[in-house]
Formats: C-alpha cells, structure tokens, sequence
C-alpha cells in the first residue's frame, strides 16, 4: 500500500514539476530499497511496519538536522529539512494525541501483565507491534517508565 503511494505521489510530483516533493519520495525509495536488500539478505520481507517505522526514524534524523542547522544560523537548510519532515508526515499515520498515548500505555501494561520496570520492554514491544507510526516512541518509553515506577 505505501510502496504504492510513493510511486503515486513520484509520479504526480514529477508532472507538476515539484522537485522537493520528487527529491524526498526518491530518497524514501532509496532507503526502502536498501532496507528490501538487506531483508532478503537475512531472508525476510519489509513490511508496512517496518516501513513506517523507516520513516519516523527519516523525520526524526531531520527533525535533528533542523534543529542544528537553526542553531548554525543556516535558516535556508532549516526551511529545507522541514519541507522534507512535511513530506514524510504525509505518509505517516495521524499521531496519536498524548491523553491518547497514555491510553494505549494502560491499555498494554494490563495486556502484558506488566508491574514493575522489569517489564518495561514488553510494554514498549506492545505499542510498537499496535501503534508504529501513530506514536513517538521515546516519548512513550519515558511514559512506560513514569507509569511503572521508573
């Protein structure tokens, strides 16, 4: 479905003459191939999951950079970095709001069996296997944490 989308979207970019919007989905497709080779490496398929989770890990490394090339004083590089985010969300499913995130926490720390700091990777392990691409991890891990007692 995504692998879809992104050709989709190519395409549509390419005849509108959209070279920001061209040059980030070919670099999603860059990456995805290199994540298809090293999966059939290993013998295994990318799934939509892991897709997903490609592409937080792609808007997290440029949330970094723009906040580094702000602080550089490189306001050009910045705008840049944040179209490409802006980009890459439109793939990503809507985030979760934080009332939301907390839900989902209680939700997995019942299902799981979870009481102490002992069990915080199972709980993480369940949210990622539910919510990839619906939620910020590190934020949600220091959540797992605050709520078993961490």
């Amino acid at each position: 479905m995504l692998r879809e989308q992104f050709t989709t979207v190519m395409k549509t970019a390419m005849k509108a003459g959209d070279k920001r919007r061209l040059a980030t989905v070919r670099m999603i497709q860059a990456a995805l191939k290199d994540r298809d080779i090293e999966a059939r490496g290993a013998g295994k398929e990318v799934g939509e999951e892991d897709i997903l989770a490609m592409l937080q890990k792609m808007v997290k490394s440029r949330q970094e950079s723009a906040e580094i090339y702000a602080k550089g004083g490189r306001p050009e590089l910045e705008a840049q970095e944040r179209e490409e985010i802006a980009i890459i969300n439109e793939f990503l499913p809507k985030q979760m709001a934080e009332d939301e995130v907390k839900a989902a926490i209680d939700a997995a720390v019942a299902e799981t069996g979870a009481a102490s700091m002992k069990d915080m990777g199972k709980v993480v392990a369940a949210l990622k296997t539910k919510y990839t691409g619906q939620m910020d991890f590190a934020k949600a891990s220091a959540l797992v944490k605050a709520r078993l007692g961490g």
